[in-house]
């Protein structure tokens, strides 16, 4: 019993830091990178999107701005 089995042991760093690299390497072979054509699409929507958030954003403060204008000027008589 005080003896262990050398398959119970842990690999040594050298082979655990090789193991660790080459599971990344084949995990990096799975990625599925976009066509050219869908990142521009997407990069399309992004635009479109962060202008109308833009709009919106600009309208509520402005809206707001206008009926801080209005409570000052009634408060101010």
């Amino acid at each position: 019993m005080a003896k262990e089995k050398k398959a119970d042991k842990k690999p040594n760093i050298f082979k655990r830091i090789g193991n660790y690299f080459r599971d990344i390497i084949s995990e990096i072979k799975k990625i599925v990178w976009p066509t050219p054509k869908a990142t521009f699409k997407n990069m399309g929507i992004v635009l479109v999107a962060m202008l109308v958030v833009g709009l919106v954003i600009f309208g509520v403060d402005s809206g707001l701005h206008y009926l801080f204008g209005l409570v000052m000027d009634i408060a101010g008589n």
